[in-house]
């Protein structure tokens, strides 16, 4: 009998309680990305869905992972949207609400030709704000952002209801 998708995903996680903090069940992807055969599954599945878009944006950090992987997939580029302060040259950025605090993302706004179409790729999906404003932030330096992937989505921290209106798809839902 053949696994579908999230049964491979749920079976190559490791849970590892009480990280970052007390009282936080952390979903580590490091045995999937591991996992050769696991990781391949994931990167078909994922490209299976978008073989139109022209360039593959990762949220830093498990986000470039992810997002390399499958832009070489589909044989297109690939954009990382980073944390403040990290990417040389000219950069567009946006400053976001996080639950406790703030921060601001950056990509380099001359490397996405105006119109392109980009999907956007992170690891996790939880309360939605950084995909919201990853999102934001490559529609306003001109990509057409087709939609959002994820390895796992936290449905109790209610992220996808901030993508209201965007195409949203997770291999894994917890």
């Amino acid at each position: 009998m053949s696994r579908t998708i999230a049964e491979l995903v749920e079976g190559a996680l490791r849970d590892i309680p009480d990280f970052p903090a007390p009282g936080v069940l952390f979903k580590d992807i490091t045995p999937l990305l591991a996992d050769p055969t696991a990781f391949a599954a994931v990167i078909a599945d994922m490209a299976a869905r978008h073989r139109a878009v022209q360039l593959v944006a990762g949220v830093e950090a498990r986000g470039f992972v992810i997002g390399a992987a499958l832009a070489h997939a589909l044989g297109v580029g690939f954009i990382p949207v980073r944390k403040a302060g990290k990417l040389p040259g000219r950069t567009a950025s946006l400053s976001y609400d996080l639950e406790y605090g703030s921060a601001t993302i950056e990509v380099h706004a001359d490397d996405i030709p105006g119109g392109a179409r980009v999907l956007l790729v992170d690891d996790v999906l939880a309360t939605g704000g950084t995909a919201v404003a990853a999102w934001d932030l490559l529609e306003s330096v001109g990509a057409e952002v087709t939609g959002f992937e994820v390895i796992i989505e936290l449905a109790a921290l209610g992220g996808r209801e901030r993508l209201a209106g965007r195409d949203v798809h997770a291999l894994l839902t917890v």
